[in-house]
């Protein structure tokens, strides 16, 4: 199987305490999580965007992927992220991001388009359109800072997106943590916003609820199911990437099982697994501790 994964690639300063640890970021963590995850026979592409003086960062993941959509740019966005223990990190930019080139993507030859809204400037509606019109497989969708407007600080601050129906009409699977879903429609529970959603076209949103565990809210015949996963029992060690690798997990999984409820299970244990390492080397042993 083919799979195209979109999404800007970043140059992480994570702030914990009084230290700084620089780090790849961004579509990384889900790239890294799919050529740790996939069978021999499947292939993956990327589109985004690198360039020379953080590659290295990138290079062990992306040497190993097919980077005919990948291009290089002056400079990739840099993002600060303040790791706070009892709520959302505060993010940061420097050298924002442009808009990243779908034209040239033949998509027809994929099973699976992944679009993990990174900086959240990687597409627009119309483009999302533009793929739809051009795919015929299933589109995953993270959310990520879609959800966060950035300020005259280049701070990133939660807001309600306008118009995100423009947006849900194309997508297959929708992804969301507790504070982005709350940015998707006027409603306020958790429930109703679910089912604003999935009057438009998707068949599943999963929410990820971090130490809480996760749901998927999927589309039947007959209304609206859910699945439950708890969270697993581990020590935490890290906060970023762990929704990216839980996604990419998630729709590889559904992707080859056609199944909700094993791909929630599979990608809940993954975004466990994420938060337990201490470095992104134990990556390699992603697909051992998820499937064996």
């Amino acid at each position: 199987m083919k799979f195209l994964l979109i999404g800007h690639s970043v140059e992480d300063h994570i702030y914990v305490e009084d230290k700084e640890y620089v780090r790849p970021g961004g579509i990384y963590y889900s790239a890294a999580a799919f050529i740790n995850i996939i069978s021999a026979e499947d292939e993956i592409y990327l589109c985004s965007l690198v360039d020379e003086n953080s590659y290295h960062l990138f290079k062990d993941v992306y040497d190993g992927i097919n980077k005919k959509y990948l291009k290089w740019t002056k400079n990739i966005p840099r993002i600060n992220l303040i790791i706070h223990p009892e709520k959302e990190r505060e993010e940061h930019y420097h050298n924002l991001a442009s808009p990243l080139k779908i034209d040239e993507i033949e998509f027809d030859i994929f099973d699976g388009v992944l679009i993990n809204m990174i900086t959240g400037f990687e597409i627009n509606p119309g483009d999302l359109s533009y793929i739809r019109n051009n795919f015929r497989g299933k589109i995953y969708f993270d959310v990520h800072s879609l959800s966060r407007e950035l300020n005259n600080e280049l701070k990133r601050v939660f807001r309600p997106i306008k118009n995100f129906e423009h947006w849900a009409e194309n997508i297959d699977l929708l992804q969301a943590n507790e504070s982005e879903i709350l940015t998707l429609s006027s409603k306020t529970s958790e429930a109703q916003i679910v089912k604003d959603i999935l009057s438009f076209r998707p068949v599943a949103v999963i929410l990820t609820k971090d130490t809480n565990g996760a749901m998927a809210y999927c589309k039947t015949e007959n209304g609206i199911d859910s699945f439950y996963a708890q969270p697993v029992k581990i020590k935490e060690k890290n906060k970023v990437g762990c929704g990216d690798i839980f996604g990419a997990v998630f729709f590889y999984t559904y992707i080859k099982t056609k199944n909700f409820e094993k791909a929630l299970t599979s990608a809940n244990k993954a975004g466990g697994f994420a938060a337990s390492m201490s470095n992104l080397s134990e990556l390699r042993n992603l697909k051992k501790y998820v499937f064996e």
